[in-house]
């Protein structure tokens, strides 16, 4: 297959070369903040994960498109990303569940694609360097610095009301009720809330008291993508149902909560964005492996209504908190495992129990 050449341009410059793939936009440049993930399967889901808005992933794993894709692992109705750098990308699926390869679903859901990058060089750099904004294309050069110059990356971005659904639905059969903020949230965290619950997935910026209206038995924040602290009125919701309702959070869901319990977030150098991330829950001393992906983090000590439930073992990252006054807890990791490993699951059954607890509790 022949293929257009491309060029990629970070913001400070750093030049790397390839060739274009997937969809190949009439202004020839996409814009974005680069980060990269270490996943080595879960492609499909990462790409459809509405927390990637505003992002351009580089995959570190070198072969990418391997088994194909399905429409049972999209995690989301489009994909949200703004772009995808891989080493190679394979155009021949083999796995018995593919319905067809990556690079044609890239094109029909019209991801830009850059292949042939020394993803190895561009991971390190933005290892030294941190996420930062650039350009890809098959555009002039020339054009494509200048784009890379002008790229913003995510910081004070809100992401949400983008990705957020528009109205209510519901799913599910179970005796308690669920109701879940779609701040950005995967098809995979909805399935495993509708296996325990009787959930209705909200929009984003629904009002405290429209929640209580739906008479939930809990509430679920669910992950999502842009900077936490310019979501200031979902944090003000959240802080109106502190103690009112028992309350879970998913990574950005986790980081509004901590912003709701007075902590402070800040911006990771590079972010965690992969499937094999060691964390440490500090009550059991238990150690799992789990899938991450979110550029910012909460901030040392600075949530003193609440404690430090699990720490990122590479880097010491808070990876959850917990309130028991406020009957709420958070982690910073997805435990749906869409994609990844399966360790931290039972998170949602120490949701249930919280729940079931309340339950007997208000009688």
């Amino acid at each position: 297959m022949t293929r257009p050449r491309a060029t990629l341009v970070l913001g400070d410059g750093t030049t790397f070369e390839g060739y274009a793939a997937g969809y190949l936009p009439d202004e020839g440049v996409s814009t974005g903040e680069f980060v990269f993930n270490t996943a080595l399967s879960g492609y499909q889901e990462v790409i459809t994960d509405p927390s990637y808005a505003g992002q351009i992933i580089a995959f570190t794993y070198p072969h990418i498109g391997n088994y194909g894709v399905n429409a049972t692992d999209d995690e989301a109705p489009r994909a949200w990303c703004r772009g995808v750098v891989v080493r190679e990308l394979s155009d021949r699926p083999s796995n018995w569940r593919a319905s067809g390869s990556l690079e044609a679903f890239l094109r029909d859901r019209e991801v830009p694609v850059i292949v042939g990058v020394d993803t190895r060089r561009l991971t390190r750099h933005l290892r030294a360097h941190g996420a930062l904004p650039g350009a890809f294309g098959h555009g002039d050069v020339v054009t494509i610095a200048d784009a890379a110059r002008g790229a913003a990356g995510t910081d004070g971005s809100d992401f949400v009301t983008l990705v957020s659904t528009r109205v209510p639905y519901a799913l599910g059969d179970g005796d308690l009720h669920v109701v879940a903020f779609d701040y950005g949230i995967k098809r995979t965290m909805v399935r495993e809330l509708g296996r325990r619950f009787r959930v209705t997935v909200v929009p984003a910026s629904t009002r405290a008291d429209e929640v209580l209206g739906l008479g939930p038995d809990g509430v679920f924040l669910s992950n999502g993508p842009g900077d936490p602290a310019a979501l200031t009125e979902e944090v003000r919701v959240v802080r109106e149902l502190l103690g009112v309702t028992p309350i879970f959070g998913i990574c950005l869901g986790h980081q509004l909560l901590a912003a709701a319990l007075g902590g402070r977030t800040y911006k990771l150098p590079f972010g965690h964005h992969g499937s094999n991330h060691p964390v440490q829950d500090l009550a059991t001393g238990r150690i799992e492996i789990t899938a991450q992906n979110h550029n910012y983090a909460v901030a040392p000590d600075s949530v003193t209504r609440a404690v430090v439930s699990h720490v990122n073992l590479n880097d010491g990252v808070i990876e959850g908190i917990a309130a028991p006054e406020a009957r709420c807890f958070s982690v910073q990791y997805h435990p749906e495992a869409g994609p990844g490993p399966h360790d931290a699951r039972y998170l949602f059954e120490r949701f249930e129990a919280l729940l079931r607890t309340n339950s007997l509790e208000s009688r």
